[in-house]
């Protein structure tokens, strides 16, 4: 698989070592409005695929991109301390409407994945920019708010992560989701298994979970400056799924004609089957009442910042 990847900053930095040395990915092309930041990255990690599949990693610009199987878009402004996802929306729409159209111009037939935030938002951005079919561009979403979910949940519960099945739906922002309703590890409601431990989810350890899921990225940059690793690896998982044409189920953000609560239009995370072709079915999760009613709040605040930014279009 042939893969582009558009703005190499921390997080695209990121996101091409961990492509590179995974071996999903037989050529990078590394792409940047600072061609020496991208040919320094693209050489640097190149040094590392001796130590693991050799894959080869350059720098370029887009007419490179003509054999790309998946471009990955990570560039536009970074969020400071301080700063919501939504405070990133006038830059980055600017960002996107130079760089949709090369990238549509010399890869036609590539899948678009974003990254760069606030991810729902610009993912419907780049839909409409590039007019391609919606099941070939989707944001990464909530897969790493999900795995944020799990990692907390399993130091909570003294169970590995791996085993735990819990997901993070609508908004990769404030407004997300957390589904606590179908949250199961093995067979067994998240509940039960905490009762078997003799404990309970209290609603105070579910606040606590919350809070570590949701602020987690607001955390991370005031104590570094930004987010990178956790994007990274969410990232390669889903190229995994892309290259392995393996149906795999991630809280991708796709486009949803479907009315929720009178919302639609719009992109948000739900659970999504991926391979070789994009986005091949959203699923509904089980949720309850609770759930449902903060997702259409998540509809909401999307659809009117969606709103915003199609109207800088």
């Amino acid at each position: 698989m042939q893969i582009g990847i558009i703005g190499t900053g921390m997080v695209g930095s990121a996101i091409a070592f961990s492509l590179a040395t995974s071996g999903v990915a037989e050529k990078l092309i590394l792409i940047d409005n600072h061609k020496e930041r991208a040919s320094a990255e693209a050489m640097d990690i190149s040094h590392a695929t001796p130590f693991s599949f050799g894959s080869k990693v350059t720098a370029g610009d887009y007419k490179d991109l003509k054999t790309a199987d998946v471009v990955i878009i990570t560039a536009g402004a970074n969020q400071k301390p301080g700063e919501t996802r939504l405070d990133l929306l006038n830059k980055n729409v600017t960002i996107f409407k130079e760089i949709i159209p090369e990238v549509v111009k010399n890869a036609p037939d590539a899948i678009l994945l974003i990254a760069t935030n606030p991810v729902d938002i610009m993912t419907e951005v780049a839909l409409k920019l590039s007019g391609l079919p919606k099941n070939k561009v989707f944001g990464t979403g909530t897969v790493l708010d999900s795995s944020r979910f799990r990692n907390s949940l399993g130091h909570q519960l003294g169970i590995s992560p791996t085993s735990i099945h819990a997901n993070v739906i609508g908004e990769h922002g404030d407004s997300e989701v957390l589904l606590w309703y179908g949250a199961v590890a093995g067979t067994t409601r998240i509940e039960d298994i905490a009762k078997q431990y003799g404990t309970q989810l209290t609603p105070e350890i579910k606040a606590k979970v919350d809070d570590d899921v949701r602020n987690a990225a607001y955390a991370i940059i005031e104590g570094k400056g930004s987010t990178y690793f956790g994007i990274a690896s969410a990232t390669q998982h889903i190229i995994n799924a892309i290259a392995g044409d393996s149906h795999m189920i991630l809280t991708i953000s796709a486009h949803h004609e479907n009315s929720i609560g009178g919302y639609h239009n719009i992109c948000y995370a739900m659970p999504s089957v991926i391979g070789k072709n994009g986005v091949e079915k959203t699923l509904i999760p089980v949720m309850s009442n609770s759930e449902r009613e903060s997702l259409i709040k998540s509809a909401a605040t999307l659809s009117e910042y969606t709103q915003k930014a199609l109207d800088l279009l």
